[in-house]
């Protein structure tokens, strides 16, 4: 009996716990940027994408925002990005942010209460997809990215 109480305890967690649908191999995200513009992950391929998840708050994200943006300046004809403010705050107040620390890309926001449907929701930021010419996600960083780890990731210097 006391081996049969774990059992049932682990059962009873695993079941109670939420489930999450596996994030497909070929993501779709439709989102408007800051500046008004839609944007279209579809009509990216061809090329790699850096799809970078943000906060204003998260220090590593903004240390991590120069390299993004050089890396996608340095490779404009292979590379794209776009940044997604994970960030409840008022929608002027990223607006704010980004004028303060500009970047080569553009940036939309998406609240914790509507993430992406096609992309896991961030345990951690910052939360970088690397997506690959065909659309596929070729590459997951939780933490901070630099140039070079993009670099290498995609094989470009």
């Amino acid at each position: 009996m006391t081996l049969l109480k774990p059992l049932v305890l682990a059962a009873a967690v695993l079941f109670a716990a939420p489930a999450f649908a596996a994030m497909p191999a070929q993501p779709a995200l439709k989102v408007t940027t800051l500046d008004g513009k839609p944007y279209d992950l579809a009509a990216q391929r061809g090329r790699w994408v850096i799809v970078n998840f943000w906060a204003t708050w998260c220090i590593p994200c903004i240390k991590e925002m120069p390299d993004i943006s050089r890396f996608v300046s340095a490779h404009k004809d292979k590379v794209g990005a776009i940044g997604l403010a994970y960030d409840d705050s008022d929608p002027a107040d990223i607006e704010a942010f980004v004028a303060k620390h500009p970047v080569s890309y553009p940036v939309a926001q998406v609240t914790l209460d509507n993430p992406p449907k096609d992309f896991d929701e961030p345990r951690g930021l910052p939360t970088t997809y690397l997506i690959g010419p065909d659309g596929k996600v070729a590459r997951r960083f939780v933490g901070p990215v630099t140039e070079k780890s993009l670099g290498d990731a995609i094989g470009l210097k």
